[in-house]
């Protein structure tokens, strides 16, 4: 019999891709500005000025950033083309402020749902626009199913410029060969543990063993010394990899999602840690919302607070 608490996991996960569910709550007058209240603990907001401003006080406190406006499986061309558009004001705001920081974003959307020579074409606009302003582009990972898409359009635009990084997840068996290979290129490895539940034949599942495997990663890319994000909240990695000296590496930075753990990053970057703070905004928070909340149910907790609360929760101030 399952835990009640994996029973309350799967129960988010199921909500997260359940798009009656979704548009029930985003047309209901109700509900919107609640759920809404508990997401602006994990999402600068809804427009790009919100989060803007939100990354010139995390950067006026010594942090990086790096920003993403939501969304992902894109199947409509004419959606896909709005997200271009958007990505494309993201980094001409930032150039005119001058943020030389980075940009995150699903390759599914700006078009790989729909065809690969689209999202192919979309990130070479991107990548392109980017490099004018001297901000770094980097990929998400998604579902194992479209990891080689991923990587194939990564590679081919990794090989003519190097203001993008790739994400990787270490709970693939494949990893191990991929890395091998991605060093070969410029661009920075954001190295994460992995969401997505997977096949057990070609992932692990969140274990010791996955753990030793994260840590062997990270000393592997520090020995080759390649530029790497280390992206994890989980405190006894870090207190593990703070002894063996890890964030002092110049090539190292550590990454953490905004909202979640903001004490924890606080006492590394007093530290004088280089730490990134991962910020993302837009409409389409729903399901990223399920997400933080599935990944751990106490969050249900402070969520419920903050739709109680009477005024709009700002996360920055726990920076």
């Amino acid at each position: 019999m399952k835990k009640p608490q994996e029973l309350v996991i799967e129960a988010l996960k199921s909500a997260a891709r359940n798009n009656q569910m979704k548009d029930a709550f985003q047309q209901s007058k109700e509900l919107y500005p609640l759920l809404l209240k508990a997401a602006r603990r994990y999402v600068a907001g809804e427009v790009r000025a919100d989060a803007i401003a939100v990354a010139e006080n995390l950067l006026a406190k010594d942090y990086q950033v790096s920003l993403e406006f939501i969304g992902e499986n894109t199947v409509n061309l004419e959606e896909c083309q709005k997200a271009m558009k958007e990505f494309m004001s993201l980094i001409d705001g930032m150039g005119a402020l001058s943020l030389k920081q980075t940009v995150s974003f699903d390759l599914s959307h700006i078009g790989l749902s729909i065809d690969k020579e689209i999202a192919y074409n979309h990130l070479l606009q991107l990548v392109q626009h980017a490099n004018t302003h001297g901000i770094i582009l980097m990929v998400s990972m998604e579902e194992s199913s479209k990891t080689d898409a991923i990587l194939d359009i990564y590679k081919k635009i990794a090989a003519q410029y190097d203001n993008i990084g790739i994400t990787v997840q270490a709970h693939l068996y494949r990893t191990e060969m991929d890395l091998q290979e991605l060093v070969q290129y410029p661009g920075k490895i954001r190295l994460v543990k992995g969401a997505f539940q997977e096949p057990s034949t070609i992932a692990m599942e969140r274990s010791e063993a996955l753990n030793h495997r994260y840590l062997q990663f990270i000393d592997q890319l520090i020995k080759w010394n390649h530029p790497l994000s280390i992206a994890t909240h989980d405190e006894v990695l870090i207190q593990e990899m703070e002894q063996r000296h890890y964030f002092q590496q110049s090539n190292v930075e550590i990454e953490m999602l905004y909202g979640i753990r903001p004490d924890l990053i606080q006492s590394l970057q007093r530290k004088g840690y280089n730490c990134k703070v991962y910020l993302p905004y837009g409409q389409e928070w729903y399901l990223y919302l399920c997400h933080r909340l599935a990944e751990n149910p106490e969050n249900l907790y402070s969520a419920v607070t903050d739709m109680l609360s009477t005024s709009l929760l700002d996360s920055s101030e726990g920076y």
